[in-house]
């Protein structure tokens, strides 16, 4: 029986790296009876982290869907990895979902990882609610983590649930709302018991309950009346109240627990039912109309004409490729065919299947508001629009990040050359944010990714899915190059006469830097008065474009600048595309030559926690590592260090660390921006970059 779309919920679970989403998620698939026995990270047995690597190593790698029920809502849950290396799979899963579970650790509050998964919520604007999970830790604290959502994460945010105590004395969960006392009666957690709230809470269910109010009343008018006129509130005039203002993404309804002790994942499910959005409850989705570039909507109806976002690519090696897919709207039939309309393709659909993490369950159709995979299509990639026909409409595509870290790859024998190039495409086709491509200069493959540990995987599934050995190459920083001066009226020739027809393009350009980092090549077409015919402009731009893949200092993409095309010349006869694009290409490295060029390097912001007597050392060590300190926090007894430092000192850190801090640091890492790589390290750069290119030659 179909589930109606209010009571649909497409939810994420997101977090830092080793908040407990993983055991989370595992507590909500066995209390909504998917799974009768709880896995466990440590012992590698958890629903979904089913791939070898992920069990192996404790961590999340692949974002892995499952569907559940919970007082008769049909959830959807995507459990995302906390790993920066594999932010793409958090940023897929957030564009496509109506709300998200953020997971805090009530001992490391907000991390560098958290901000970036909020960023990104943000930017897809998705409804939230916060978990602050492992209460029962040493150095829990549940006020100082909400102070830290205000202060770093800039959210309207008060708990509705509050924890009796912390670390080993953890005992219950007093409801802010419906002011009842929280106990479970087993070690399972599966009963819970619900009491009066004890005396010793009065007081401070009062002050939480001030503080709800008072939060709640800056989101919601209803509430904000009531407040100034001193009314007691219901709680179902609560609950609506707290639903409408996280809708809206105005407020943060935060809880407590532990999942790992099994307390306080029933009130998530609880919250995620009374408080996350359906997909009624979101903005129709808006997409253009690829033959009138109108933007037009799609409501969220089975009877509405089909949009469906291709959102990730999985090969099983059962059926082959599956595609994720959010339905938008419409309706998707098993061995119909469907229009894609980013690639201009019909496709044919020979299976719909509802995952659960890596097995599937095949139905015959599927609706609106639903995540689904499908299998059979042929040509469809990450991203895609899928839609009816007569009525095409492509959705926008979900934003990519820049690849910080390459290495060069090669098959161990020549007889798995071709072999290595299908094993990557593959890899592509599966995840947007690595990249491969041929260096002529030193006839070497290179693969670039998000870090070490993104290619460390790509490596490692090469050895064990497809039996491929390969030798690879020391990791190398993807540095860019840009130029620091503005350069006018630079002249691009292409003239060549050797019998019959000749060749002719002729282009002046202006360039200057932008205004700032992050904005990629603008390029800006001035051409007045018919000085180069209008079919030529295309072919300009693109040799700009190519030219800017390989800078005049060590042959890095050059980025961060405007060019604007001026004027040019043509010839009746000679003129043609290819001519243009050579004259194009031939002005821009006269331009890149002249305009002072300078490397730019991915500078990482870091933050390291160690225990108070190893700082010293560590603050020392980041020093001699390029690192500007930017915050000194305390976190019980242990010392934060928040620091921005180029990724080229960051290599093989954590053996560093280890050695630093008899192994009790930790520490985590993301891309932050591109800086200005000073000019003793630049002359390094050039030099390792000749001495790869002539050991080639």
């Amino acid at each position: 029986m179909e589930t109606p779309l209010k009571d649909v919920r497409n939810i994420g679970i997101i977090a830092h790296i080793d908040a407990g989403k993983t055991t989370t998620t595992e507590r909500i698939l066995f209390y909504t009876g998917v799974i009768h026995k709880m896995g466990n990270i440590d012992d590698g047995n958890t629903t979904m982290d089913w791939m070898e690597q992920e069990r192996e190593r404790g961590i999340t790698i692949t974002a892995a869907n499952i569907t559940c029920s919970w007082k008769n809502k049909k959830i959807n849950i995507i459990d995302t990895p906390g790993h920066v290396d594999f932010t793409i799979e958090v940023e897929r899963s957030l564009k496509v979902l109506d709300g998200a579970v953020v997971v805090l650790c009530a001992t490391s509050g907000v991390q560098p990882q958290t901000e970036t998964v909020w960023r990104q919520a943000d930017r897809y604007n998705v409804p939230r609610i916060a978990f602050i999970n492992k209460m029962d830790r040493l150095g829990a604290n549940f006020d100082r983590v909400i102070g830290e959502i205000h202060d770093r994460l800039g959210a309207n945010a008060a708990a509705v649930f509050f924890p009796d105590a912390a670390e080993d004395k953890f005992k219950g969960i007093i409801d802010v709302v419906s002011q009842k006392y929280i106990t479970y009666k087993d070690d399972e957690g599966s009963e819970m018991i619900i009491e009066e709230v004890p005396e010793q809470f009065k007081d401070k269910l009062k002050e939480y309950r001030h503080t709800l109010v008072e939060r709640l009343a800056d989101a919601d008018d209803a509430i904000a009346e009531k407040f100034l006129e001193e009314k007691e509130i219901a709680v179902e005039d609560f609950q609506a109240a707290i639903r409408r203002a996280v809708i809206q993404n105005a407020f943060l309804p935060v809880l407590c627990g532990s999942s790992l002790r099994n307390r306080g994942v029933q009130l998530v499910l609880d919250a995620v039912c009374d408080y996350l959005p359906s997909p009624l409850d979101v903005p129709p989705v808006k997409g253009t109309d690829p033959s009138t570039k109108e933007m037009v909507t799609r409501e969220p109806s089975a009877e509405a004409p089909l949009s469906a976002l291709v959102f990730k690519i999985a090969t099983d090696p059962y059926v082959g490729k599956l595609f994720y897919t959010r339905i938008y709207s419409g309706k998707i039939v098993s061995g119909t065919q469907i229009y894609n309309s980013t690639r201009q393709i019909r496709e044919r659909i020979s299976k719909v299947v509802i995952m659960h993490s890596h097995k599937q369950e095949i139905v015959p159709s599927i609706a609106a508001g639903e995540i689904v995979a499908l299998v059979g299509l042929k040509e469809s990639k990450t991203g895609d629009t899928l839609c009816d026909q007569d009525k095409r409409i492509i959705l926008e595509r979900m934003r990519v990040p820049e690849p910080v870290v390459s290495m060069s790859i090669e098959p161990k024998t020549k007889a798995d050359q071709d072999k290595m190039g299908m094993t990557l495409k593959k890899f592509l086709d599966e995840d947007p944010s690595l990249r491969v491509e041929y260096d002529q200069e030193t006839a070497q493959t290179i693969i670039s990714g998000m870090g070490e540990l993104h290619l460390d995987i790509v490596i490692d599934r090469m050895r064990r899915e497809f039996n491929l050995e390969t030798n690879i190459g020391r990791p190398q920083v993807a540095y860019k190059e840009t130029i620091t001066r503005k350069v006018m009226d630079v002249v691009g020739k292409f003239i060549s006469q050797t019998g019959g027809r000749g060749q002719y393009g002729h282009v002046v350009i202006n360039v200057e830097p932008a205004e700032e980092r992050g904005k990629g090549v603008e390029f800006i077409n001035k051409i007045k008065g018919g000085a180069i015919p209008r079919e030529f402009i295309p072919a300009i731009e693109k040799g700009i474009r190519e030219g800017t893949l390989n800078g005049v200092l060590g042959g890095y993409p050059v980025t961060d600048f405007v060019i604007t095309l001026i004027d040019g010349s043509f010839h009746e006869v000679d003129s043609s595309e290819l001519a243009f694009h050579l004259a194009a290409r031939a002005a821009l490295r006269d331009a890149l030559q002249k305009g002072k060029s300078v490397f730019l390097e991915p500078i990482m912001d870091i933050e390291v926690a160690a225990p108070e007597e190893y700082m010293g050392s560590v603050l020392g060590d980041l020093n001699t590592r390029r690192a500007k300190i930017i915050h000194m926090g305390t976190r019980g007894k242990i010392k934060a260090a928040r620091c921005e430092v180029p990724l080229a000192e960051m290599f093989n850190y954590v053996n560093a660390l280890r050695s630093l801090t008899q192994g009790r640091a930790s520490f985590t890492m993301e891309p932050a921006f591109y800086a200005e790589v000073p000019h003793s390290i630049a002359e390094k750069i050039i030099g390792a970059r000749q001495d790869v290119v002539g050991k080639r030659g």
